[in-house]
């Protein structure tokens, strides 16, 4: 007997579901918004005049507990210049296949270089894909940027550039929502096909 109402009730719920509301989404033709504050795929941002904001100390790397960020510092000349101070990353890279997306690397990034977006479709056929170049992290070039190695245009020192990134902020306000992921695709020059 108590197989009988035990079945009976497993038909119950399946019955009780065909009157719900369907939620399959229509993927990827419509694909779901994300939360405002969702940590996707990262982003190094850029200063007004197009100077990388990364200064190459590795904090994150070292703040990352996955050991997924791999940072190599260089020195800034005056004929090579890539960021407003001493050095700049010559390296940077990020294993996603090691990534927990936990954000503690934009935590301890003191120049708000590294942002994350909302870019959540990182599966790639081979794990050697997963690992993001410089190249592939670094924020478009905006309307005004100009693509470094180039000498500083917002002023003679770091102060210039730190003291009124409230005000011009660059590329980091409002990178958490990537505009620029749904108008095009970054090509190695770090530039879009259609910036906006």
């Amino acid at each position: 007997m108590g197989a009988i109402t035990g079945s009976f009730k497993g038909f119950g719920v399946t019955f009780s579901h065909m009157f719900k509301k369907v939620v399959t989404t229509d993927y990827p033709f419509k694909p779901p918004v994300s939360a405002p504050r969702y940590h996707g795929r990262h982003i190094l941002n850029r200063h007004p005049d197009g100077l990388e904001k990364c200064i190459g100390c590795e904090l994150c790397a070292w703040a990352c507990p996955a050991d997924a960020i791999y940072v190599e510092g260089g020195d800034n000349t005056d004929e090579q210049r890539f960021s407003p101070g001493e050095r700049y990353a010559s390296t940077y890279q990020i294993n996603y296949a090691r990534c927990i997306f936990c954000g503690l690397c934009i935590e301890a990034c003191p120049t708000r270089s590294l942002t994350m977006s909302n870019e959540y479709e990182l599966a790639r056929d081979n794990r050697q894909d997963l690992i993001f170049t410089k190249e592939q992290l670094l924020a478009p070039l905006l309307q005004g940027m100009e693509q470094p190695p180039h000498p500083m245009r917002l002023g003679d020192t770091e102060k210039d550039y730190y003291v009124g990134a409230l005000t011009n902020p660059g590329t980091s306000a409002g990178a958490e929502r990537a505009p620029w992921s749904e108008t095009g695709t970054v090509d190695g020059s770090g530039t879009t096909g259609d910036t906006p």
